[in-house]
């Protein structure tokens, strides 16, 4: 899923995103309730209107941006009491608040509010933070959602199997009652070493629902996704792919290419010979090295069209190899292309 956290996946348009063809893209609670307004969007005709994306949109709780702000909020039973990153306003973020700015976005799946621990968190305080998520649980399971919208829960537990697997037996107590559409897999890729979270991913996906959707929440590298992908992982979302547009990276089927180094000054070739995204039929990495060096915005514009088409691409590529049964091989040949752009 491309994130489009206030609205917008920066630097392209919905026609650009659309010929993309990603199935779902992110917008995000936390921002567009305090920018423009949850109110104004729902007056406006909802999020897919208001930003003319008529596809598929998930929207995160907002959690994850608010517990970020630790020297400006306040953890309580009730919720999050927060002081704006924008403008110092107070604000109060209950699990029902969090459902209600959602309801009026009118997006189409919708995440639990749950508390967000860092990647360091010591076990005793994990323990606490995933039985008040599992409250909050309970309490967006029982606010009323459009009829169109539905619920996924986050597992939280860190890297802690006994604990990630409490939380699922405390959350499918609650899904026995009223069934949620999905599972997200939260407070992983938080500061905690890549072999911890992969080890995590490795044991616990499986045991998720398999006959409902299983996100892995803030993952998007090529080869996250890849390895996420072989652990039964659906959904991903990130918004390294157009960051690391902006920032000249670009994402090929044989390795990152830094735009911005002098050795393309002079390369007549797309950025990525396998790819038929709209940047690699039209322009060489000549023309992108130049446009990036010369700060201009199409730059990020060509550079976030292209990683964002090799991010769902990949997906894509994965999702068919899969129904035919390669994935195995798919996953070695990606792999092995992987290394053979020159550093």
């Amino acid at each position: 899923m491309p994130v489009g956290t206030q609205g917008t996946v920066k630097g392209i348009s919905p026609a650009q995103l659309k010929e993309i063809g990603p199935q779902v893209i992110l917008g995000n609670t936390y921002h567009l309730g305090l920018r423009p307004g949850d109110n104004l969007v729902a007056k406006l005709g909802g999020l897919h209107r208001f930003m003319g994306w008529d596809g598929p949109i998930l929207t995160d709780s907002g959690g994850f941006q608010v517990f970020s702000l630790s020297s400006l909020r306040k953890i309580t039973e009730e919720g999050v009491a927060f002081q704006s990153h924008l403008d110092g306003s107070r604000h109060f973020l209950s699990p029902e608040r969090s459902m209600e700015i959602q309801r009026n976005l009118g997006s189409d799946i919708v995440m639990a509010l749950d508390e967000c621990p860092p990647g360091r968190c010591e076990r005793p305080d994990l323990e606490r933070s995933m039985a008040r998520t599992t409250r909050w649980l309970k309490r967006c399971r029982d606010f009323e959602l459009a009829p169109h919208q539905g619920l996924f829960a986050i597992n939280q537990g860190g890297t802690h199997l006994d604990l990630r697997r409490r939380h699922l037996e405390e959350a499918l107590e609650l899904d026995a009652q009223t069934p949620f559409q999905g599972f997200a897999v939260g407070g992983l890729s938080v500061g905690e070493p890549k072999e911890l979270m992969n080890a995590t991913l490795t044991e616990f996906v499986r045991e998720l629902p398999a006959e409902r959707p299983r996100y892995l929440m803030g993952v998007g590298t090529p080869e996250d996704l890849l390895f996420g992908i072989q652990q039964g992982v659906d959904l991903f979302d990130c918004v390294l792919p157009s960051r690391e547009a902006r920032h000249g990276t670009l994402l090929t089927s044989r390795g990152r290419v830094r735009i911005k180094n002098a050795r393309h000054r002079e390369a007549d070739q797309p950025a990525d010979p396998d790819c038929g995204c709209y940047t690699c039929r039209t322009f060489s990495r000549a023309y992108l090295h130049h446009l990036f060096r010369a700060g201009e915005l199409l730059a990020f514009t060509l550079n976030t069209i292209h990683n964002l088409s090799y991010t769902v691409g990949l997906t894509r590529a994965a999702r068919l190899a899969l129904l035919e049964g390669r994935f195995e091989a798919f996953a070695a040949a990606t792999r092995e292309g992987w290394a053979t752009e020159e550093p």
